[in-house]
Order: structure tokens, then sequence, then C-alpha cells
């Protein structure tokens, strides 16, 4: 490729003269590129161009240079600057990036194809598109290549253009090619172009709709695990003990919190390990809910058991203590909780549908949490004391057991959980007073739909109510669909009162 393929009067018709005339002489420049266009644009998008009445000069540095031969040449008085306007600089960037489309390093020219999908392309540059379709030799980039050329040729004045154009983008499932074709249909005059846009049209839905429908899954499946989480903690203090924790969803927040606190700690005495926060946060999280579920649990609750009424107004009017108590100490607004760096963006599975990495790692934690709750319950020796309690406390206590401290231990783990969905909730919503009372109810509907005191049901009915209530919104919008699920519980439990899992053994005959 010669370096002086660029002329003394191509330099000057880019760099002079109105916008439209500046972006045809680019374009035709641009068929045949080389080094010193590259650099001739790159300087004019530096604003490093100055006109004089015998040539073009670049100024890099100190150094002054012929924007054409590269040679070293002197600065007149009489200079003038290159002005570029939006539109100008538009054109000087797609024609940067279509250059870059012949790099020999792939990842150059895929951020090349991604700038110019971005910015757009006109038929200026379809020659040199053209050439580097031919010349690329990965399948997929030169596949995307080929959209970006067809997403003009859409709009050519040659209707055979237009058609081949049209069968080209039809076997695209992205979304802003559905969009691309639905505004050329509207503008379409030819009968046969219409009839093609509209078949076209209706195949990439076709294929759109699977990314919808997993999207819907992904979402429903995300929120059940969040639902698991809350609920996790209910399951013990309700399914188990037999309290009605109003303040469940308070002991949340409190988690939540505890995750702004280690955040602002680490931003503040060690910024360098701030990726690492997390990792602390949800001992942290953990504690700090456990710890004041504890007192709660010391100080009014152990005198409640077997009184249900007295323990939903005992716990309710504690909820409203903790959120005014929050309020005074970090106020009413929602504080910022920032998410870590590998917890930031997602995984492109299809076209239309991304899966955040913040979501994927609350799913993954929900379940890590429903393993560690179900050996501790199953397998270790205070699971087997709390099921002990639970199932019959005077024969627990005439064993040996120490009902009241077991008691504290499995209302501090079921609280505990709670704070471990608040430092959950924190990576993907807002973190505030109010946030415990989005998802009280829900968990509540949980374990009872689930089954009191079975984990199984509650994993079940979190999973299954969260993909139901997404379906539902789709089709029905977000309270209808809330309305639609309360109904369809209700009816539920009406026809089977012990939930998707009956308890089993002495306990259920009792």
């Amino acid at each position: 490729m010669c370096a002086s393929a660029l002329t003394a009067e191509q330099a000057r018709a880019i760099a002079a003269g109105e916008t439209d005339a500046r972006i045809a002489a680019l374009g035709e420049a641009a068929k045949v590129p080389d080094a010193a266009l590259a650099g001739f644009v790159q300087a004019l998008l530096d604003d490093a161009v100055k006109l004089t009445p015998k040539a073009v000069l670049v100024i890099d540095g100190t150094a002054v240079k012929d924007a054409v031969t590269g040679a070293a040449a002197t600065l007149p008085d009489d200079a003038e600057d290159v002005v570029n306007n939006n539109r100008m600089r538009g054109a000087l960037q797609a024609v940067q990036a279509s250059m870059k489309l012949l790099s020999p390093e792939l990842a150059v020219r895929q951020a090349a194809v991604a700038e110019l999908a971005k910015g757009g392309v006109d038929e200026s540059q379809l020659p040199l598109l053209d050439k580097a379709v031919d010349a690329e030799p990965d399948a997929a980039l030169k596949a995307t290549l080929g959209r970006l050329r067809a997403n003009v040729l859409v709009s050519s004045a040659d209707k055979d253009k237009r058609l081949a154009a049209v069968k080209e983008l039809a076997a695209s499932a992205e979304p802003q090619v559905k969009a691309l074709l639905q505004e050329r249909l509207g503008s379409e005059a030819d009968a046969e172009v219409k009839g093609a846009l509209m078949s076209a049209i209706g195949q990439v839905e076709s294929r759109l709709v699977w990314g919808e429908r997993l999207g819907v899954v992904f979402t429903g499946v995300s929120l059940g695990s969040i639902l698991l989480l809350v609920a996790l903690g209910l399951a013990i203090t309700y399914g188990l003990m037999g309290v009605i924790n109003m303040a469940h969803g308070e002991l949340m927040m409190i988690g939540a919190y505890a995750t702004y606190v280690v955040q602002n700690l680490f931003r503040a005495y060690a910024p360098g390990a701030f990726d690492f926060y997390l990792w602390l946060a949800v001992p942290a999280s953990f504690l700090a809910a456990a710890l004041v579920g504890a007192v709660l649990e010391r100080t009014v609750l152990r005198w409640l058991y077997g009184r249900p009424l007295e323990t939903l107004l005992a716990t309710w009017g504690i909820s409203l203590v903790l959120m005014q108590g929050v309020r005074s100490l970090f106020g009413a607004q929602n504080v910022p909780v920032e998410n870590p760096a590998w917890l930031s963006g997602g995984i492109a599975v299809l076209p239309n549908l991304t899966l955040p990495y913040n979501r994927i790692a609350i799913i993954g934690f929900a379940f890590a949490v429903l393993a560690g709750v179900a050996l501790l319950i199953a397998r270790t020796r205070l699971g087997l004391f709390v099921r002990g309690v639970t199932q019959n406390r005077r024969m627990a206590a005439c064993v040996g057991i120490h009902t009241a401290r077991i008691d504290t231990y499995a209302f501090s783990l079921g609280a505990g959980i709670a704070g471990l969905a608040g430092c959950a909730l924190s990576q993907v919503g807002n973190v505030g007073p109010d946030l415990g009372q989005s998802y009280i109810v829900d968990s509540f509907m949980v374990v009872v739909l689930g089954g009191v005191g079975q984990l199984a049901g509650t994993v079940y009915a979190a999973l299954g109510l969260g993909v139901l209530n997404k379906f539902l919104e789709g089709w029905a919008g977000a309270v209808l669909a809330k309305i639609m699920v309360l109904v369809f519980i209700v009816v539920f439990i009406q026809k089977r009162p012990q939930g998707l899992f009956a308890m089993k053994g002495r306990s259920a005959e009792a």
C-alpha cells in the first residue's frame, strides 16, 4: 500500500469547503485507504490541521508536516484552523473505524465493527466494507460485517439491492435489525419489497421470541432465588418456631446496611482492595442481623412463644422501631451500594438476552445458603437440638437440652439468614429504610405455600412463584400479576392447607 496515495487535492477537499462536499471527498478517498489518509483523519479529529493557500499542514507536537508528503514544513502566520462540526466528526470517526477493518489484529477489527455498528455506515463506505467482508477470516465477524452492509443497502435506490439486503437481514436475530426493518417498512413504496420486509420481520421476531422467553425464565429464577433467601430465615422462625416475625424484613435491612458500612470502610481505608469488600460484607451482614435477632428473642419474644397473635403485634412494633432507628442513623434517603468489578456486566447469551453477573451470583449464593442451612438442620448437633425443641419442648428439656438457649440460637440463625438476604439484595436494588417491606409478604406466602417447616417446599414455592410472577407480569402487568398470584395461593391453601409438602411423623398427627 503506497504511503502517499492521498493527493494534495483530496487533502484540501477534505479539510476545506462545505460539509457535504468535505464528506463526499472523504468517502471518495476512503475507497483506497492508505497510511497517509489514516494519519490525516486522526489529525483532523485531534484538531491538529492547518490550512494555507498552498498546502495542508499537520501539527505533530512541536513539528509541522505536510499532510500529503509528510515532509517538514514551516507554519506561516496566515495559516487557518480547520473546524469540524459534529457531522464532519461523525464522518471522520466512521471512516477511521472502517479503515481499521483491514487490521491484522482480530481485536482491532472487532472494535472497529462495534464502532461502525454504533455510529452507522453510509453508502460512501460500501467499497471499503465490501473489501473488508471479502478479506475477513473470522466467520462471526464476517457475518456481522455482512449485516452492516445490508443495513446500508436496505435503503438503496436500487430495488434489487434492497431485496438482497432484506433477504440477508431476515437471517438475523438482533433487536436492532427488527427495528431497522420496521422503520424501512413504513417508508417503502414498492409492493414486492414491502412483502419481503414483512416476511423478514416475521422471521426475525420468531428468533427473538426465544430470547424473550428465556429472559423471562431467568428473571423469574432470579426473583425466586431472592425470595428463597428471604424465606429461608422465615422457614426457621415461623416454620420451626411458630413465631410470626413481622420484623423479618427489617432484619434483611440491617444486613443490607451492614454491607453498606463495610463498603464504606473499604473505600476509606483499603480502596485498592475494594473489589473484595463483599467477602467481608457477607459474614458481617449475617452477624449484625443475628445479633439483633438474639437481642429481640432474649428481651421480647421469649415471653410470647405459643401466642402467635402477640408475636405478630410485638414484631410489627419492633419493625417500626428498627426502621426509625435506621432513619435516624443513616437518613431517610436510600444509600448507594456499588457492585465490585467482578459482579459488573454480564454474559451475552443471545442478541436480546444478557445474564447479569450479579443476578447469576445471587442465584448461586441462594443455593449455597440453602445447602448450608439444610446441612446445619439435618446433620449437626445444633440442628438436632433445634428439631427436638420444636417438636417436643418438654421432652427435650427432660433429656438435658437447654431449650431457652436453643430458642435464641434458632432465632438468631433465622435472623442471620435474613441479613444474608439483605446483603444479596444490596447488589441488585436500592438500600433504604423500607427495603424489607417489599419482600415480607411475598416471603410469608412462600413459606405457607411450600409447607410450614419444610425447606424443600420453600425452594419449590420460591422458584415457582418467581417464574409465575414474571410470566404473569408480561401478560397482565405488575399489579394484576401480584393479585393473580395472591388469589392462586389463597385457592391453593383452601384445597391443600398443609402446603406443597405436608409435615410427616408424629408432629403431623398432633
